[in-house]
C-alpha cells in the first residue's frame, strides 16, 4: 500500500484503519488486512494512562511507532505527531515529522488543526513527507474548541470545516481524519474532497473509518465514546485468564508435570552422592 494506492482507492472501496502501539497488536492488524495502521497519540490514554494525549513525548511516540513496524513490515503506518513535534514550535514540524520516516519506519504523519496547522502542514509536505490532516475534535486542542463535543453542529461550523480540509487538500494532503463531525457534515466534505476522507465519529459517508483498537477492544474502560463499537471485551478475557491463574497457583495445580523439566534419573543419583559428600 502506497499514498497513490490509498488515494485511489476513493470511490472504489472504502479503506480500513486501527490503531497499533506495540509489536504484537500491529502484527494481528497486518494478519487481518487492515490497510493502515495509526501509531496515535491515544497511546497517552490508552497504554500510559495519561490523562491528555498532549502529554505523550516524541520520544514515546517514536519508540512505540518501532515497535509496531516490527511488528507490521508491509502495512501502510502513519506516525501521529504529538503536540510537542509541532505545536509548540513549528519550526520543529519538519525534524520531528522525519524522525517518524527515518527512525520508526513509517510511511506518512498526521497533524491535528491548530492555530498554525497549514504552515505547520506545508513545511512538512515541502520536506516530501506524506501527510494526513486532521479536524473536526481535535484532542491536542480541544480545550480551545468547547472541550471533547461534536464539532460542526451548526452552519458556520460547518462551513469552517469545510474550509479547513479544503485547505489540507490544497496544500497536498493525500487524505483528511474527520473526528466527532455530523455525518451530513462529513458527507458534503467527501463529496467536494478529491481526497479519501477517514471518519471516526463522523458517520457512514467517510471514504475510511479508523477506531481506537483498545476501545474497539474493551480494553480502554475509563472512557467508551458513543461512536465506539465494542467488538470484544478482551479486558474480561483477561481477568477471566488472570483469576484462574492465580487459583491453579494456590490450589498447587499449576505447574504441573506437563509443565516442568525433568533431569535423567542417574544424574539425580550422582547429585544426590555428590550433596552427601559435601
Amino acid at each position: 500500500m502506497t499514498v497513490n494506492d490509498i488515494k485511489k482507492l476513493k470511490g472504489k472501496r472504502k479503506i480500513v484503519m486501527l490503531t497499533a502501539y506495540d509489536y504484537p497488536m500491529a502484527g494481528a492488524a497486518e494478519k487481518a488486512g487492515i490497510d493502515i495502521i495509526l501509531v496515535g497519540d491515544s497511546l497517552a490514554n490508552v497504554v500510559l494512562g495519561l490523562d491528555s494525549t498532549k502529554d505523550v513525548t516524541m520520544d514515546q511516540m517514536i519508540y512505540h511507532a518501532k515497535a509496531a513496524r516490527r511488528g507490521a513490515k508491509n502495512t501502510f503506518i502513519v506516525g501521529d505527531m504529538p503536540f510537542e513535534a509541532y505545536q509548540k514550535d513549528i519550526r520543529d514540524s519538519v525534524k520531528n515529522a522525519k524522525r517518524f520516516i527515518d527512525e520508526a519506519g513509517c510511511d506518512a504523519v498526521k497533524l491535528e488543526w491548530f492555530q498554525q496547522a497549514l504552515e505547520a502542514t506545508s513545511l512538512v509536505i515541502k520536506a516530501g513527507i506524506p501527510v494526513i490532516g486532521h479536524i473536526g475534535l481535535t484532542p491536542q486542542t480541544a480545550e480551545n474548541i468547547g472541550g471533547f463535543r461534536v464539532q460542526g453542529k451548526d452552519a458556520d461550523a460547518a462551513k469552517r470545516l469545510i474550509e479547513q480540509a479544503r485547505q489540507f487538500e490544497d496544500l497536498g494532503c493525500f487524505a483528511i481524519l474527520l473526528e466527532c463531525v455530523p455525518d451530513k457534515v462529513a458527507e458534503i466534505i467527501t463529496g467536494k474532497a478529491n481526497v479519501p476522507t477517514i471518519g471516526i465519529g463522523a458517520g457512514p459517508y467517510c471514504d475510511g473509518q479508523v477506531l481506537v483498537t483498545h476501545d474497539m477492544l474493551g480494553l480502554f474502560e475509563r472512557h467508551t465514546p458513543k461512536f465506539v463499537k465494542k467488538y470484544a471485551n478482551v479486558t474480561d478475557v483477561m481477568v477471566k485468564a488472570f483469576e484462574d491463574y492465580k487459583n491453579d497457583v494456590l490450589e498447587n495445580r499449576f505447574p504441573s508435570k506437563e509443565h516442568s523439566f525433568g533431569i535423567n534419573p542417574e544424574e539425580l543419583k550422582k547429585l544426590d552422592k555428590r550433596l552427601e559428600n559435601g
